[in-house]
């Protein structure tokens, strides 16, 4: 009996110090893992305060870069605080019968340093001359003064193509300088603010452009019956002059040359520049020709006029013949080739009957209201032309009528 009793606590001891050495295992082999892990948690933390130090630094090399600018900045509008420069302009410009909307724009910008964001009329002034003012030209004033607006706190939409600061994207962060120069190649092939398909296409334009889709005047429109009879009397009155063109990777555009005006019923207007489109962006009875031109013209009051030119199948045409023969094929600078002379009246029909219509810019920023007259002749290019022109599809669709009337002389 004694013996069976021993054995019997022989067996619990060797089990309970089996258990023992198992429990022990367990333990250790749990806070080997828990160390695992916090030595992993440790160097990942390490590894993120070095990318905010590295951050830190970067960013603190740019408060260093902007101090001088900052200084200057409050130097000129320390200046401008008495109200004096502010009443003199506005003494001055109350002469002017039609102020242009790039001298409006600038006198908008003096208010802005003046005052403030406290005047909301000179604000909601400011906003509204933006949309009428030449991008093209004025680009650089057109993003300042959105980028002073932004930093006001004002609601405004910057321009994707203005130069503003740009925030290190967590992608980028901490992975040094290669990475950084490989992000800023990529954002300057990533291409324009918008386009004619895809993302930036015309059916996301609104997202950047509000005009684009709230517009009630937006151009370009299907050209269809009923119409109204009107009489407007055009006349458009090109000059020779050098040839600039420039491919901005929408459309080839020429630059009016100088002198170069269309008077409608005796109201002059300066040709800013024409520019090309394929198809024509026009319709007809809900069919588009091959290409079609737009002369762009505006008069001091900042009022744009638009003439239509549809192109159709034909003979070779000299005069785009010598443009496609200069003509930039990619995105780049201005170009104006030597002794090289050029009239945009040789791109003109000789009929002059249109239909007209009040549109909007066909392109971001889709401003409005703009007078669209429509030439019912078209003129001729060749099919090789029309294959040389560099951009496949750069047409607006047609936009909703929304309760207009087309006219026609």
């Amino acid at each position: 009996m004694k013996r069976i009793l021993l054995e019997i606590l022989l067996v619990l001891g060797l089990a309970g110090a089996g258990y023992y050495a198992w429990n022990q295992r367990t333990l250790a082999q749990t806070a080997a893992t828990q160390i695992q892990e916090a030595t992993g948690q440790a160097e990942s933390a390490q590894e993120k305060l070095k990318t905010a130090e590295e951050s830190l630094g970067k960013e603190q090399e740019r408060v260093k870069e902007l101090q001088p600018k900052a200084q200057q900045f409050d130097a000129v509008k320390g200046a401008l605080a008495g109200g004096q420069v502010l009443s003199d302009l506005e003494k001055l410009y109350a002469r002017e019968k039609n102020l242009s909307s790039e001298r409006m724009l600038g006198l908008g910008v003096i208010r802005l340093m003046t005052k403030g964001t406290e005047d909301a009329q000179s604000l909601e002034t400011l906003q509204k001359t933006l949309q009428l003012v030449d991008w093209d030209k004025q680009r650089n004033i057109i993003c300042a003064t959105q980028n002073a607006l932004a930093a006001a706190g004002q609601d405004v939409k910057v321009l994707a193509e203005c130069n503003t600061p740009k925030p290190l994207r967590p992608e980028t962060e901490g992975k040094g300088a290669a990475a950084e120069k490989k992000e800023e190649h990529k954002s300057a092939h990533a291409g324009h603010a918008w386009s004619y398909a895809g993302e930036t296409g015309p059916e996301h334009w609104g997202k950047e452009f509000p005009n684009c889709a709230k517009g009630k005047t937006q151009a370009p429109l299907n050209i269809t019956g009923p119409m109204a009879k009107t009489r407007y009397l055009l006349a458009p009155d090109y000059k020779v002059g050098d040839l600039t063109l420039v491919n901005n990777g929408h459309t080839l555009q020429v630059m009016g040359t100088p002198g170069s005006k269309l008077r409608v019923d005796s109201k002059p207007y300066d040709l800013v520049q024409f520019h090309f489109h394929r198809p024509s962006e026009e319709q007809f009875d809900g069919k588009a020709f091959p290409m079609n031109i737009h002369f762009v013209h505006k008069n001091d009051a900042g009022e744009i006029v638009v003439i239509g030119v549809m192109v159709k199948e034909g003979n070779e045409n000299p005069g785009i013949r010598t443009l496609w023969t200069h003509a930039p094929t990619k995105e780049g600078p201005e170009v104006s080739p030597e002794r090289v002379k050029f009239n945009p009246g040789n791109l003109l029909p000789r009929e002059r009957d249109y239909y007209t219509y009040q549109g909007s810019l066909t392109t971001p920023p889709c401003t409005e209201p703009i007078r669209f007259f429509i030439l019912k002749t078209p003129i001729n290019m060749s099919r090789e032309q029309i294959a040389q022109f560099p951009f496949k599809h750069n047409a607006r669709p047609v936009q909703p009528l929304n309760g207009r009337v087309i006219e026609s002389n």
